[in-house]
């Protein structure tokens, strides 16, 4: 397992192979993940613990635990932390593949891990 510190929080990667990825994501309450799209990365997310809310496209939702989305590549997104937060995330492997579009810390352009 391996632990990435993000400014809003950390990733916890449990899962890296060649054909999927695993993810435990956690947002400290108030935080925010870029706006954000992927060219081919296809993600799930499912809600563990807290309240987040999501926009996808143009439309926000309030998840709770229980709660899951899906993002299609070329989609517009970004996750705020209504509480601390807990999502698992899983996805298709292309880890690099972050088109910023926003992002509260500085952090422009593509992303890589």
């Amino acid at each position: 397992m391996k632990r990435v510190e993000k400014p809003w929080g950390f990733e916890l990667w449990w899962a890296v192979t060649d054909r999927y990825v695993g993810k435990l994501i956690h947002v400290n309450q108030g935080q925010s993940l870029s706006l954000q799209y992927h060219r081919v990365k296809h993600e799930s997310m499912y809600v563990v613990a807290g309240e987040a809310d999501v926009l996808i496209g143009e439309e926000v939702r309030r998840l709770y635990p229980g709660d899951a989305v899906e993002i299609v590549p070329l989609t517009k997104h970004r996750l705020t932390a209504v509480t601390d937060v807990d999502v698992m995330e899983v996805s298709t492997p292309e880890l690099d593949d972050v088109v910023r579009l926003e992002d509260n810390y500085g952090r422009e352009g593509t992303s890589t891990p």
